[in-house]
Formats: structure tokens, C-alpha cells, sequence
């Protein structure tokens, strides 16, 4: 029962991770902010829930079209300003980003708890002796089709194979043609919408509150142990870290799944820095 618990709250680990690691992977920068854009869009998603009667599904491709919108926007007046720039200086625009993101949340829809409310409610599947609500076989299916999708995008499509050339060698990727700051756009563009996805599921599941950032801050651990440039190795890392964190509080003591993913933080980077996927900077460069 732990382990499939684990594994519903590790898939949307994942999902968060894989948009972190696709921004570092495409910029080479970590989004500190990456928690506060969810959050932000599943607040999106409640107002738009309660002024449409909306399917889940519908209220989902909604939130995929607003998501991708925030991400351009945020993008172009936050972060485009900053190529050229070192990446601390990028890094910190992020971390400002998130705290004015938190501001304008509660600013807007206040500090109360939230139920986001959706048509799947507490509707679930009986498997023996394991109950699942129907959200978390939504998250478990979403999580499969965006690390499918994302690996057909990244293999095969133009702007997929342009944005691996720029995470490999940005330089290089100027001098064949290769617009740079378009792959920059679609990179936060596409994060954003992996954000908003779990946003709307974390909602559903779990409701809202003006501490949601922090389900961002949780995953971040899926995202060193997957390798920070590894975009399907943290959806992989991310099933572990909820696993991990079930498991370390059901059988070691109270408490510790809230830090067991960051304990996993530190071993991983004395290790092995680069994660279990990742790519070793020496090849990188």
C-alpha cells in the first residue's frame, strides 16, 4: 500500500522534474521558479473551474494552452533580457520570479485552502486491497504519454534536434543557424506546460493552498537523482523519491518524508554529481 501511494505522488514528482530538467537541459539554468509557475496555473485552473462547467480532460487542454502562453510570456520579459548574462545572474532572476509569484497567488486568490473542483471528485479503482482515485490513474497515464511524447519530440522533430544541439554546444548551434533564442522560448514554453499538467493534478488530488510551491520543491530531488539534464530520467527518479519518501515514513518514523528525498540530495552529489541518467559535464563540453 506504501509503495503504490509512493508511486501516485512519484509520478507527479516526475512530471514537475521533467520540466526542470528540460529548462536545464536546453539553458543550462535552474528554474527556482518552476514550483511557483505550477502553482500559479492550478489557481488559473480554479477560476476557470468555477466559472465554466468544464470536463476534466477539457479543463486540462485549457490549462496546456494557458500554461504554454505563460511560459512565452515569461520567458520574453524575464528571461530573454538575460542572455549573455552569467547564469547566477539568470538563477536569480528565477528566485525573484518565484517569490513575486507567491505574492501575486495569494495577492489575488488569498491564503484559505482550495478544493479545485473537477467532475472526477473522489471517484477511484478498487485493485485487491489498493484503492487509487481516478486523478491518480489520470497522473500515472499522463506521466507515460509526456515522457512518450517528450522522447518523439526530442528524437525526431526539428526543433526537438535544435534544441539538443544548443544544450550540447550553444556556440556551435549559432554558427549552423540555429535560432536560439526560439529554442529558448520553446523550452519554457513546453516546461511551463509540464508544470501546469501537474498542477492541475496536484489541485485534484490534493486541493490548493499558497504552500503548493512547495510539491515543487519535493521534486527537486528526482531532479539531481535522475541527473539535472536528463528529462526522462527524473520522470523515472521521481517514481523513486515518492517511493522513498513513503517507505522512510511508514517504516523508519514520522517526519522523515520530508526530508528523505533531500538526504538523497546529498549522497547522490557526492557520488554521483551528475545523477544516475545524467550526462557528465566533461562530455558536455
Amino acid at each position: 500500500m506504501l509503495t503504490v501511494s509512493g508511486i501516485a505522488i512519484g509520478v507527479i514528482y516526475g512530471l514537475i522534474g521533467m520540466g526542470y530538467a528540460l529548462i536545464f537541459k536546453a539553458t543550462s539554468v535552474v528554474n527556482f521558479a518552476h514550483g511557483e509557475i505550477m502553482m500559479l496555473i492550478s489557481y488559473m485552473a480554479f477560476s476557470i473551474a468555477s466559472s465554466w462547467t468544464l470536463p476534466f480532460w477539457g479543463l486540462l487542454l485549457v490549462c496546456v494552452f494557458i500554461s504554454a502562453i505563460v511560459g512565452l510570456v515569461i520567458e520574453r520579459v524575464f528571461i530573454r533580457p538575460m542572455l549573455g548574462q552569467d547564469v547566477f545572474s539568470t538563477v536569480m532572476v528565477t528566485i525573484g520570479l518565484a517569490v513575486m509569484i507567491r505574492a501575486v497567488v495569494v495577492l489575488i486568490w488569498g491564503a484559505d485552502p482550495l478544493l479545485l473542483p473537477t467532475d472526477i471528485g473522489d471517484s477511484g479503482v478498487e485493485f485487491g486491497l489498493v484503492f487509487l482515485y481516478t486523478s491518480q490513474l489520470y497522473a500515472i497515464g499522463l506521466l507515460a504519454f509526456c515522457v512518450l511524447g517528450m522522447w518523439v519530440f526530442l528524437r525526431f522533430s526539428r526543433m526537438g534536434v535544435a534544441m539538443r544541439a544548443t544544450a550540447a554546444r550553444e556556440t556551435t548551434a549559432l554558427l549552423m543557424g540555429i535560432n536560439v533564442t526560439h529554442v529558448y522560448a520553446i523550452a519554457w514554453a513546453i516546461a511551463a506546460v509540464i508544470a501546469g499538467i501537474s498542477g492541475v493534478l496536484l489541485g485534484t488530488i490534493y486541493g490548493l493552498g499558497p504552500d503548493l510551491w512547495t510539491q515543487g520543491l519535493r521534486a527537486f530531488p528526482a531532479v539531481i537523482l535522475g541527473g539535472l539534464d536528463s528529462v526522462f530520467g527524473a520522470a523515472i527518479s521521481g517514481i523513486l523519491i515518492g517511493v522513498l519518501e513513503n517507505l522512510s515514513e511508514g517504516y523508519i518514523g514520522q517526519g522523515l518524508k520530508e526530508i528523505s528525498g533531500f538526504l538523497v540530495i546529498l549522497v547522490v552529489l557526492m557520488i554521483r554529481p551528475y545523477g544516475l541518467f545524467g550526462t557528465p559535464e566533461i562530455e558536455r563540453v
